[in-house]
């Protein structure tokens, strides 16, 4: 069935663009900053929060950073000025990270700045593991001097539940998310469970230390084991919540809300969409074989 799986999104991937963005855009918001405020004020009316995201990693050029980073300066005003319950998530190399250590650390400063002055938090996601180490002394850079600022960890690295109890010293705030990147056997867990295994013993570690955690999963294991370890050593609600992607098993994010645990969805928007959305089709090949079945239908 992955082989079938395989095939499907492959083929999705040779479509014309205006043809995968009416199946696509399930997962992002649109292409447009309006587009994304509809999106969160939806989500705020039923009590659920938002991180939103400016779609886009492969820059070239500091221009092409600076422009990123304008937008999410326009994103932080526009959460403030429609009164959205929302933050702002951002990717260290589309602020430059991979051109300039230097000049990424001056980009997200500018925008933290900004976001303190709307008492606002911005969370720093975390890329393949060529930029583990950056993005994590990045961010333990930043924390000296703003405490708005937050990481990405991802539990299917081998090294995370060292980089984490290192972090703990520093009173991180973190989204621990499973990983969505290929990467070899010899840094990241490969079997399913030993991967979910690991997840919960981070998401332990976290709480333990007092370190606020989103707890970023669309796996049913998790959320029922992330479940049973809040009652058991019952944790503060103040120090978590629960996080999911945008379009994706919405009846688990409705579930979690109803139990009365906070819940975050991450809004990602912006001419950029087709990356992210064939990234989003590899994981969920169900879509895949969804947009296959509607083209190919007689009906």
């Amino acid at each position: 069935m992955n082989s079938i799986n395989k095939l499907i999104v492959n083929f999705v991937k040779i479509l014309p663009k205006p043809i995968v963005y009416i199946f696509a855009k399930k997962y992002i918001a649109g292409e447009t900053i309006e587009d994304a405020v509809r999106v969160v004020k939806a989500l705020n009316e039923k009590g659920i929060l938002a991180t939103m995201d400016v779609l886009g990693e492969s820059i070239k050029t500091k221009k092409e950073a600076e422009e990123a980073k304008n937008e999410c300066l326009l994103v932080l005003d526009t959460i403030a000025g429609n009164k959205l319950n929302a933050n702002l998530s951002v990717k260290p190399t589309q602020l430059g990270l991979a051109l300039d250590k230097d000049f990424c650390y001056e980009q997200i400063s500018e925008i933290l700045e900004k976001a303190k002055s709307y008492n606002n938090f911005v969370r720093i996601d975390m890329e393949d593991s060529p930029f583990t180490t950056l993005t994590i002394d990045l961010v333990l850079q930043l924390k000296q001097k703003f405490n708005n600022v937050g990481i990405v960890v991802q539990a299917y690295l081998r090294r995370t539940i060292q980089d984490v109890t290192e972090m703990n010293k520093s009173g991180m705030n973190y989204r621990l998310c499973k990983g969505i990147y290929v990467e070899p056997v010899e840094i990241a867990y490969k079997e399913r469970q030993e991967v979910r295994d690991n997840y919960l013993n981070i998401l332990e570690l976290m709480l333990d230390n007092g370190n606020y955690t989103g707890i970023a999963t669309h796996d049913e294991y998790l959320i029922q084991g992330a479940y049973k370890l809040i009652e058991e050593k019952k944790y503060s609600k103040d120090k978590y919540e629960f996080q999911m992607l945008y379009g994706v098993r919405e009846n688990y994010r409705d579930k979690i809300n109803k139990d009365g645990y906070k819940i975050r969805i991450y809004v990602p928007y912006g001419k950029q969409w087709y990356a992210y959305s064939i990234r989003r089709l590899k994981e969920n090949p169900q879509v895949a074989w969804y947009i296959f079945k509607s083209i190919f239908s007689l009906s």
